[in-house]
């Protein structure tokens, strides 16, 4: 038998070593990219309310106390791929956990002012944990509650019944957030 002989000189070596972190260099890249694509989430969307700053106190109109009518708000940075928007309003400091106040999907992607005491045009609402249809302001059992606007783009307009509960809204919202944002307001006890 004869021996094996492997002539390697510095120089392919080199251009093998070259050819290997090159190569390692663009796998993690692909790879890199693929995850941060994956898990980058859904845009940014911008809600403001005119009558309040975020985390101000919520004028008294708005509240049960008051004339109960939403606020005006105002939207922006849907993204491009956004068929729908849906509002959702809630407390997370009721003594119950959770409390919805407002349901509203199927609002046009191009809105981006929801005025004072209205429904946007084409829009559907949910019931409310009032066990009422639509908005229904703060009036908290006691202290001070916080109030989140939550804005949600979707990627499609969602088949929901008019009147419809949020655990049946957050279910045909699943996998069809492209978009998110909130404002949040507070209110006190009167």
């Amino acid at each position: 038998m004869f021996p094996l002989v492997i002539d390697v000189t510095e120089n392919s070596m080199k251009s093998m070593a070259n050819t290997l972190i090159v190569t390692i260099s663009l796998a993690a890249v692909t790879f890199l990219a693929g995850n941060a694509k994956s898990q980058s989430g859904p845009a940014t969307l911008k809600i403001t309310a005119p009558a309040f700053q975020e985390g101000a106190m919520i004028p008294d109109r708005f509240s049960r106390n008051g004339q109960n009518v939403n606020p005006k708000l105002r939207v922006e940075g849907a993204p491009e791929n956004a068929k729908s928007l849906v509002l959702i309003v809630d407390d997370p400091d009721a003594p119950a956990g959770l409390f919805t106040h407002w349901l509203v999907w199927n609002i046009s992607p191009k809105a981006t002012d929801i005025s004072e005491g209205s429904v946007p045009n084409g829009a559907v609402q949910g019931t409310n944990d009032f066990h009422g249809l639509g908005y229904d302001g703060p009036q908290p059992p006691s202290g001070t509650h916080r109030y989140y606007f939550k804005i949600f783009a979707l990627d499609t307009t969602l088949n929901l019944a008019r009147g419809a509960k949020r655990e049946a809204l957050e279910e045909a919202m699943k996998g069809h957030v492209v978009g998110e944002g909130q404002v949040i307001g507070r209110y006190s006890k009167k």
